[in-house]
């Protein structure tokens, strides 16, 4: 079966063209907006000979073609589907997006926020906790000025995160991106109170007209700022409603500045403050006294949660947890890091396991790309689609995630999981985020193929795939 051929076979397996309302494709999948997923049959997807793969998640049906291969069999659907069908990738995840609940479009605008800033919080996580073994082992001075001047490098990036935030969330929250660094400016002013000494008490006070507010700047925290450019954005568009033409490029940002900047520092800053506070602390309480049971029970829904797509608003609590001065480590991205390896286990036993090419194809790559922090490829074109499996890397996930726990694994970034996640590792943990990854990989591997034995059928066979 060639691509033409491949096309006009998947186009009814869809639910033909009517049911299609965007269609794109990446570096190996096609993916598609349609209106009924009820109409897909991903099983019988699967079976098409250039088919490695067939799911729905975040509101996407995203079939595994593979590089190359992938752009033929779309231009060939392209004049079966019609020219209104067919958009750029950008314009299928919004479509996707809309037909997403509450909870999966928050999940994913805080994705669309942290995402683009994750490099330089993992570049600044890494030259941390580098820094942090040097001194630790007494290789390097700590009052010298090369550290000094290395450990601003290392900082900054937690120091401003309020600006990274800002000019990240106008895209999604509808503002001008240079109105939301300012106003990020605005909170953390050198004029006001370091975030860094609050321990100590809060130093000074405003008496604005008969309302007492601390004069304390945001630097380094998440929630405040998140909330302070949500805000703006409706301060700035219903200023611009009323403004007219003509002194509309002046005082519509002037007073969008003024209003929000305000607002922010007197009601919507302490808010976020507090929520993001007791979400840090909240999270710290569950993971000092939950122990090895809270790594167990994290580590095992971990992969469920990926399902719903909500873990991409897992960031922003991560974040929040290394700009906390009394916290500045993220205990929880080993965590998931377990769970992601498993998932890899899990996918590599189903390669040696079954006798189907197509599913050898998928699993083997799948497998390794786990291992590198990418999941999707194993869970929903292995894994899940046999159960037993995914159950098994739930399982090597809950174990490792408890024993990273238990040994009190800890992160200096965010967004690196699996061999590239040892690039953050603090040095104290790097044997015990090691042996949990062999634990998670090990048990995961090791499940899978203990329900083979069970069910007496290897995978893809018993399942008709």
């Amino acid at each position: 079966m060639n691509e033409r051929e491949t096309a006009q076979a998947l186009l009814p397996l869809i639910g033909g063209p009517g049911n299609i309302c965007r269609m794109s494709h990446c570096a190996t999948r096609l993916r598609l907006v349609v209106r009924d997923e009820a109409k897909v049959d991903h099983d019988a997807i699967r079976a098409l000979d250039l088919v490695k793969g067939s799911f729905s998640t975040a509101g996407q049906v995203q079939i595994i073609i593979g590089q190359g291969t992938v752009n033929q069999v779309h231009d060939a659907m392209q004049p079966l589907v019609g020219d209104l069908t067919v958009s750029s990738l950008d314009e299928v995840k919004q479509q996707a997006a809309a037909q997403q609940n509450a909870a999966q479009r928050l999940a994913r605008t805080l994705s669309n926020i942290f995402v683009p800033i994750i490099p330089v919080i993992v570049a600044s996580g890494l030259l941390m906790g580098t820094l942090g073994m040097l001194r630790s082992l007494g290789w390097a001075d700590g009052n010298s000025p090369l550290f000094q001047i290395l450990d601003i490098f290392s900082s900054t990036a937690f120091v401003f995160l309020p600006i990274l935030i800002a000019f990240s969330a106008a895209r999604d929250f509808r503002v001008s991106p240079y109105l939301a660094v300012a106003l990020a400016g605005i909170m953390i002013h050198p004029a006001l109170q370091n975030a860094w000494t609050l321990g100590g008490g809060v130093h000074e006070y405003w008496d604005l007209f008969g309302l007492k507010v601390a004069k304390v700047g945001y630097q380094g925290t998440v929630l405040p700022i998140l909330l302070a450019v949500w805000m703006m954005g409706f301060v700035e568009r219903a200023v611009r409603r009323i403004m007219p033409n003509a002194i509309d490029l002046i005082f519509t940002p002037f007073l969008t500045l003024l209003i929000a900047g305000a607002v922010s520092l007197t009601v919507v800053g302490p808010i976020g403050r507090m929520l993001g506070d007791g979400l840090s602390f909240g999270l710290q309480w569950i993971y000092l006294h939950g122990g090895p049971l809270a790594g167990l029970v994290f580590g095992g829904l971990y992969s469920t949660i990926v399902i719903t797509g909500v873990h991409h608003s897992f960031h922003a609590l991560e974040a929040g947890l290394l700009a906390n001065p009394s916290i500045g480590v993220n205990f929880l991205l080993p965590i998931w890091s377990m769970a992601n390896i498993a998932q890899g286990g899990a996918a590599l036993a189903v390669f040696f396991i079954t006798r189907d090419e197509k599913i050898r194809q998928v699993a083997l790559p799948a497998a390794l790309s786990c291992l590198l922090g990418i999941t999707e490829a194993a869970i929903f074109g292995v894994n899940l689609r046999f159960f037993w499996p995914f159950v098994a890397a739930a399982l090597g996930g809950a174990v490792a995630g408890s024993w990273v726990v238990a040994t009190h694994v800890g992160m200096t970034g965010i967004g690196l999981t699996g061999i590239p996640g040892l690039a953050i590792v603090r040095p104290d943990g790097m044997l015990n985020y090691l042996i949990g990854g062999c634990i998670a990989f090990g048990l995961a591997f090791a499940g899978t193929w203990l329900a083979h034995l069970k069910v007496k059928a290897p995978y893809g066979e018993a399942s008709g795939a």
